[in-house]
């Protein structure tokens, strides 16, 4: 019987104050396993510049995905003035685009009030947390940007709301080959 024997961090709560842990595991990770591929979502510009500032003397291909222009959730977001240029100066790649669960299908919902494919996926997702739904997406988009190879595994960071509380291993693939999409592991992720 052959099996990998890897750990997985669980954190108590959700949120931001994960951040500093997922960093640290995703600088670990890359370490061990030589990822040449990450992928951090980020709303404000703060969670992708920390990990922009701290992995920017590395090999790794970071892409820093933020939503697309005139979002409207709870908050509008928005990078403060400077931080994609910082970013970028450090070697990283940025992405802006649609989120793939947040497509014309939200338009029709808000609408006439139905249910569409793309949003039982995002649903489903949801049931192994907010981050690990966004991981998801973000490598799909970053894949669909040209940033990042299909077929490769790849490192993914998100979180529920603010900053980052999940971390996970995908081999990446296109939107439109989205059932080609795998998570191969779960390195963190909040228990609620």
């Amino acid at each position: 019987m052959e099996f990998m024997d890897k750990r997985i961090v669980y954190f108590e709560k959700k949120g931001k104050h994960n951040t500093d842990a997922c960093l640290e595991l995703l600088k670990e990770a890359v370490k061990r396993d030589d990822y040449k591929h990450a992928v951090v979502a980020s709303t404000t510009g703060e969670t992708g510049l920390l990990f922009s500032e701290a992995l920017k003397d590395t090999e790794l291909n970071l892409v820093v995905v933020s939503h697309s222009v005139g979002f409207k959730g709870p908050n509008t977001f928005e990078f403060a003035d400077g931080i994609k240029e910082k970013i970028l100066a450090n070697g990283n790649k940025m992405y802006t685009g649609t989120m793939l669960t947040h497509s014309i299908e939200t338009s029709l919902n808000a609408k006439f009030s139905g249910i569409y494919p793309a949003m039982i996926v995002a649903q489903s997702l949801r049931r192994f947390g907010e981050g690990a739904k966004v991981c998801c997406e973000i490598v799909m988009m970053a894949v669909d940007g040209g940033l990042i190879p299909e077929q490769e595994e790849v490192l993914a960071v998100a979180g529920t709301g603010y900053g980052a509380d999940t971390v996970m291993v995908l081999r990446s693939a296109a939107s439109k080959r989205f059932l080609d999409l795998r998570v191969l592991e779960i390195l963190a992720k909040p228990r609620l």
